[in-house]
């Protein structure tokens, strides 16, 4: 062995493990004593944060606590994990902000809806992830959407999250100055995820850009909100503009999900699944069965990566 060579495997090492930590764009963290993560009824000072949740490696975030929870169950018997009372704790029981459950290497966490309340649930996801000392930590949003020429029951998983005139930014007023940031994901991660949905076979997905909005009625062009100002030829020439730019569907939070995690250095991926083609209108009217079954399928599609990466499958 070549003199040194010892010394620059270590150092190669350390650099790599230093690289798969988390990110803190914020330097005034390091002049605080504790930080109470408030949301999330967690903080440095009370809980031991390594101890909890420096085994994380998956961090699956969704807007409903039902939902979440219903994930955890069902990658908790996926990964033969399973809670003997068939029970997990709400580890934030403390507020009903959001709600967090942890299986193994796994994170459950609601993030309620629209980008104001995901945006506070990532900052402190991220800090939670930083004091806990994880690496090679994946985020994926699983969640529902609209979707744009797909057959309902489509799951996307996201190229770029674009906003409202198709542009892949998050925009965002800062100390009363425009502050544009990045929306791309994880171009390998959206090729692994494809791959995985080829593998379980039961569904179609595609890969597609996904528009981020403000709004669930006119910040979607839908005509049957409380308020609307466009005739419906407006309408269906925006949606089919939207098409033309890349748009498979529509939801309210990939945009500042992407912008955060790509701060923070976090390989992330947005993967929903589509409850109606909005060319062909604007209510969800699948009975509740049918939309059952079609929540589940970004959480068999995400399971299924998950087991592949452990090894499991």
């Amino acid at each position: 062995m070549a003199p040194g060579a010892t010394s620059k495997k270590k150092t190669d090492d350390e650099q790599s493990t230093k690289d798969s930590l988390i990110h803190l764009s914020n330097p005034h963290l390091e002049k605080m004593k504790d930080d109470i993560l408030y949301h999330f009824a967690l903080g440095t000072g009370t809980h031991d944060f390594p101890a909890l949740f420096g085994d994380i490696k998956f961090v699956c975030v969704g807007g409903s606590p039902s939902r979440m929870k219903a994930f955890t169950t069902y990658i908790a018997k996926e990964l033969g994990l399973e809670s003997a009372s068939g029970d997990y704790p709400n580890i934030c029981e403390g507020t009903d902000r959001y709600a967090m459950y942890k299986v193994g290497p796994v994170l459950s966490v609601s993030h309620g809806m629209g980008i104001p309340s995901i945006a506070i649930m990532l900052h402190e996801l991220i800090k939670l992830l930083y004091h806990s000392k994880c690496s090679n930590v994946t985020i994926i949003r699983i969640g529902t959407s609209g979707g744009i020429g797909l057959e309902p029951g489509s799951v996307v998983v996201t190229r770029q999250s674009v906003d409202a005139t198709f542009k892949p930014q998050f925009e965002q007023v800062i100390l009363g100055k425009t502050v544009i940031r990045s929306t791309n994901l994880d171009d390998q991660l959206a090729k692994e995820l494809m791959q995985c949905s080829k593998e379980i076979n039961q569904f179609n997905t595609v890969i597609g850009n996904t528009m981020c909005t403000l709004d669930f009625y006119e910040g979607q062009a839908r005509l049957d909100g409380a308020i609307c100002s466009y005739a419906e030829e407006e309408k269906l020439k925006y949606l089919k503009d939207a098409y033309d730019a890349g748009v498979r569907n529509i939801e309210m939070e990939s945009s500042v999900f992407a912008a955060l995690c790509n701060l923070s250095g976090v390989r992330a991926a947005v993967v929903c699944v589509t409850l109606l083609n909005r060319l062909e209108g604007d209510q969800i009217s699948s009975s509740h069965d049918v939309l059952v079954e079609y929540q589940q399928r970004p959480q068999k599609l995400v399971g299924h990566f998950i087991k592949k990466r452990l090894g499991k499958v």
